[in-house]
C-alpha cells in the first residue's frame, strides 16, 4: 500500500472513531483511560465509504469489522476484492455504475471466504475466471492452475457457512459469473449473469446445500445454471434461463467431492430458446438443450415452462459409473422443443425409478414415456432408454464479445439501508406455492426474447 493510501486509511479510522465514539477499557493501542483511537464500543456497526473513507474497495474491506457496511460510490474499480471478515456487507450505490473490472487480467472480481457476507448492487466483469466466488475451499480461491480450482486431493471438505449475493450483474467472465463452491446456507437472488464461458450461475460441492437460487436472469452463457455435486435442500426457483447454449444442468462429477448429486428442486423457471449461437462454447459442447441431468438422482422438476429448445427440453442420462435414479418430472409445460423429454443411458447405468406425471408434452424418446413411466413407479423399476441424433452445435464466440447487459433493477434503498443481516440458514421455499411461470418471466430486464 502506498504512503498516501495509508494516510487516507488512517484518517478514515479517525473519522469512524468520531462517528461511533471512543472505545473503553484500554488495550494494546491505548493507555487504559478509554481515550485511544481506533477502538469501538462492542457491537458498533459503521458504514465505510469508498472512496470517501478508503481509496479502494479492498482498503475499505480491510477496515471492516463484523456487521459493517462497505458502501461503494460510482466508478470503475480495477481490483480483485477478497472478503475474509465475517458478516460484512459490500454494496454499490448503483448497480450499473459501480463496476469491478478485471481487465481480463485478474482471476476473480469478488472472493468471499467468510460466513455471513452479503454482496449487493454492483457489476463484476471481465475476470479471467469468476465474477463473484463464494467458497470455503482454499483450492477454489487459488484458482485454475494445479488443482483446476476444485478440491481434488485428500483434504477434508470445508463448507463456508451462510452467504448472500443479491442484485449483482456478472458479465463476460471467463469461467462462472456467480460461483458458490463448497458453500452452504446461502441465497443467490435478483441477479443477472451473461457471457459466462462455462456458466452464468454455478453451485458445486455442497451437502446439504440449503441454497436458494431465485429470481435471476442468466442468458448468453454457455450454460445458464449449473449444479454439480450440489445435494440436499438445493432450490432453483423462479429464474429466467433463456438464450444460452444450455439452460440448466444438474450432474455428478468426479472432479468435485461429495458425489453423487441428488435431491435438488427445480421449480417455476422459464427455460427457453437455449440455442443462442453468439455465446461462448463450453468444453462439453452442449447446445439446444433446456435441462440436462447427468448422473443425478432424486431431483424434482416441478411446474417449469420449458420451451423452444432445438435439441431437447429435458434429458436424463448417466455417467459411466453413476446412475440417474428416481428423478420426478411433474406438472411442467413443454412446447416447441426438438423433443420434449429424452432418456438415454449407458447400458451399465440405466437408472431406476425415473418418472413423469401431469406434464404438458408432445414427444418423448423413447416414445410413450408419459404412459409407461407415470409417477409413482416402483423405485426398482428400470428406466427405459432411447437415442436420437441432435443437431450439431454451431461455433461460438469469445466470452469477451458477448453483448453488454442493460441496466438492471436496483437494490432497494441502497444508499440508506444499513448492513444486511444474513441468516445462518435461509428460509427455504414452499414448493406448493410455486406456480408455472409466464412466457414473459423477467423479460423487461433481459436482452434475449423467447419465441
Amino acid at each position: 500500500m502506498s504512503r498516501s493510501a495509508r494516510g487516507v486509511m488512517a484518517a478514515a479510522l479517525g473519522v469512524l472513531t468520531l462517528v461511533t465514539g471512543c472505545g473503553g477499557g484500554g488495550g494494546e493501542d491505548g493507555d487504559g483511560d478509554g481515550s485511544s483511537k481506533g477502538l469501538r464500543p462492542e457491537g458498533t456497526r459503521v458504514t465505510i465509504q469508498v472512496p470517501g473513507d478508503a481509496p479502494t474497495i479492498s482498503d475499505a474491506v480491510s477496515l471492516a469489522k463484523p456487521g459493517d457496511l462497505v458502501l461503494v460510490s460510482a466508478g470503475v474499480y480495477h481490483e480483485s476484492v477478497k472478503i475474509d471478515t465475517a458478516r460484512v456487507t459490500l454494496r454499490g450505490v448503483s448497480r450499473e455504475k459501480v463496476v469491478i473490472d478485471g481487465q481480463l487480467r485478474r482471476p476473480n472480481g469478488v472472493v468471499v471466504t467468510a460466513p455471513g457476507v452479503a454482496v449487493e448492487n454492483l457489476t463484476v466483469q471481465k475476470n479471467t475466471q469468476n465474477g463473484v466466488l463464494v467458497t470455503g475451499s482454499a483450492a477454489a480461491v487459488a484458482g485454475l492452475p494445479g488443482s483446476g480450482g476444485y478440491d481434488t486431493g485428500d483434504e477434508p471438505v470445508n463448507l463456508l457457512k451462510s452467504f448472500l449475493v443479491s442484485h449483482v450483474t456478472a458479465t463476460r467472465n471467463g469461467l462462472y459469473g456467480i460461483y458458490a463452491f463448497s458453500a452452504q446456507n446461502g441465497v443467490i437472488e435478483n441477479s443477472y449473469a451473461s457471457g459466462g464461458a462455462d456458466s452464468g450461475i454455478y453451485v458445486g460441492q455442497c451437502k446439504p446445500c440449503r441454497i436458494v437460487v431465485r429470481d435471476n436472469i442468466s442468458e448468453l452463457n454457455a450454460v445458464g445454471y449449473e449444479g454439480t455435486n450440489a445435494s440436499g435442500d438445493m432450490y432453483v426457483v423462479g429464474n429466467r434461463l433463456a438464450g444460452n447454449r444450455v439452460g440448466l444442468t444438474t450432474s455428478s462429477d468426479h472432479q468435485e467431492k461429495l458425489l453423487p448429486q441428488r435431491d435438488a428442486v427445480v421449480a417455476g423457471n422459464l427455460i427457453a430458446d437455449n440455442q443462442q449461437a453468439r455465446t461462448p462454447v463450453q468444453a462439453d459442447g452442449g447446445w439446444g438443450l433446456g435441462v440436462g441431468v447427468d448422473g443425478g438422482s432424486d431431483n424434482q422438476f416441478i411446474r417449469n415452462r420449458i420451451t423452444g429448445n432445438t435439441n431437447a427440453g429435458l434429458v436424463i442420462t448417466a455417467t459411466a459409473d453413476l446412475t440417474a435414479d428416481r428423478n420426478r418430472i411433474t406438472d411442467n409445460t413443454f412446447t416447441g422443443n426438438g423433443i420434449d423429454v429424452g432418456w438415454t443411458f449407458p447400458a451399465a447405468t440405466r437408472g431406476q425409478g425415473n418418472c413423469l406425471r401431469g406434464n404438458e408434452l408432445r414427444t418423448t424418446v423413447p416414445a410413450g414415456l408419459a404412459d409407461s413411466a407415470t409417477c409413482p413407479v416402483p423405485a426398482t423399476s428400470r428406466t427405459p432408454a432411447g437415442s436420437w441424433a441432435p443437431p450439431a452445435a454451431p461455433a461460438g464466440i469469445p466470452f469477451t464479445e458477448v453483448a453488454a447487459p442493460g441496466p438492471q433493477p436496483q437494490f432497494p434503498q441502497a444508499t440508506t439501508a444499513g448492513a444486511t443481516d444474513v441468516p445462518d440458514v435461509p428460509a427455504l421455499p414452499d414448493v406448493a406455492d410455486i406456480a408455472l411461470p409466464s412466457a414473459s418471466l423477467l423479460a423487461a430486464s433481459a436482452r434475449t426474447r423467447t419465441s
